[in-house]
C-alpha cells in the first residue's frame, strides 16, 4: 500500500483546510486509514480514523467536532476536514493504513510521507 498526503497549507486561526491521501494497491479498500500529526519538538499523535469497512470513525479528543474523516473507496481517498483551526492544530500531517484496530497507533504499518499545516494566530 501506497499513501499520499496533500492539501497542507498556511491558514489563520479559525480557517478550514482538507487534507487528501491517496492510497494505492490492490486491498487498499480493506485497511483502516488514520492521519496523525506531530509538531516540532513533540512525538506523533492520533488525529483520526476510519475503518475499512467506513462504518466506523474515531477521533482524538483535541479534535472532536472540528475535524472530520471520511473516504471515498471509487477514487481510493480519504480526507480530513479541518474546521475551527487554532495554532496548536499546527504539525506535519501523516496518513497511514492499518489491516489491525484503527484505534492502535502501532498497528499502522504504511505510512505515506507527511503535509505541513501551519495556523497563524
Amino acid at each position: 500500500v501506497q499513501l499520499q498526503a496533500s492539501g497542507g497549507g498556511l491558514v489563520q486561526t479559525g480557517g478550514s483546510l482538507r487534507l487528501s491521501c491517496a492510497a494505492s494497491g490492490r486491498t487498499v479498500s480493506s485497511y483502516g486509514l488514520g492521519w496523525f500529526r506531530q509538531a516540532p519538538g513533540k512525538a506523533r499523535e492520533f488525529v483520526a480514523a476510519i475503518s475499512g469497512s467506513g462504518e466506523s470513525t474515531y477521533s482524538a479528543d483535541s479534535v472532536k467536532g472540528r475535524f472530520s474523516i471520511v473516504r471515498d473507496y471509487a477514487k481510493n481517498m480519504v480526507y480530513l476536514q479541518m474546521d475551527k483551526l487554532n495554532p496548536e492544530d499546527t504539525a506535519v500531517y501523516f496518513c497511514a493504513a492499518t489491516f489491525g484496530s484503527i484505534t492502535a497507533s502501532g498497528a499502522y504499518i504504511y505510512w505515506g510521507q507527511g503535509t505541513q499545516v501551519t495556523v497563524s494566530s
